[in-house]
């Protein structure tokens, strides 16, 4: 069965999202702190933090800011829909998922000032208040990748829509078809 699909995600924020994921996962898992590979997976995800930060006021519509960005109206209206069992359906992130990504960013900008600081800056050489905060940034964010990838499967179960798949393909099936 071919179900009719919209463009939704375009490159720039599909390479955004698999370089962070894949940047965070390398650096939590398979790497040392402060090894070089630590580093510059680190500098590599803070690049396309700013790439992602211009994208979103340049970049296709459903990358800007403006589209998604979870306003107080935007969460409440998308909360009591939760609560009551009604359906809530747009096409890109939904004001609780824009909340948890804005979050994910900020925590990964976090472990990027940290880590510079206490890899480049003489001043913190040795103080524990960088390396805690690192830490506490690393694992908030994993936390929120486990909230992340819960709920994109939960919602495409829900939704009937292979949301992971559209952060592949770009593509995602048309709301009318929900």
């Amino acid at each position: 069965m071919n179900r009719a699909t919209v463009r939704l995600w375009d490159p720039v924020v599909r390479l955004f999202h698999w370089s962070l994921a894949g940047a965070f996962l390398a650096n939590y898992f398979f790497t040392e702190e402060g090894e070089n590979w630590h580093r510059w997976f680190g500098y590599y995800a803070v690049a396309w933090l700013a790439i992602r930060l211009v994208w979103g006021f340049v970049g296709t519509p459903a990358a800007r800011w403006a589209d998604f960005w979870p306003t107080p109206a935007r969460l409440g209206e998308h909360l009591r829909a939760l609560l009551s069992g009604r359906a809530y359906h747009r096409l890109g992130h939904s004001p609780l998922g824009a909340l948890v990504m804005i979050l994910m960013m900020a925590l990964m900008l976090g472990l990027g000032v940290t880590g510079f600081l206490m890899e480049e800056v003489d001043y913190f050489w040795g103080a524990d208040l960088p390396l805690e905060i690192h830490e506490f940034c690393a694992n908030a964010l994993m936390a929120l990748v486990g909230l992340h990838v819960a709920a994109a499967l939960f919602e495409s179960y829900r939704l009937r829509d292979n949301l992971p798949l559209s952060m592949v393909t770009g593509r995602r099936r048309k709301l009318d078809e929900h």
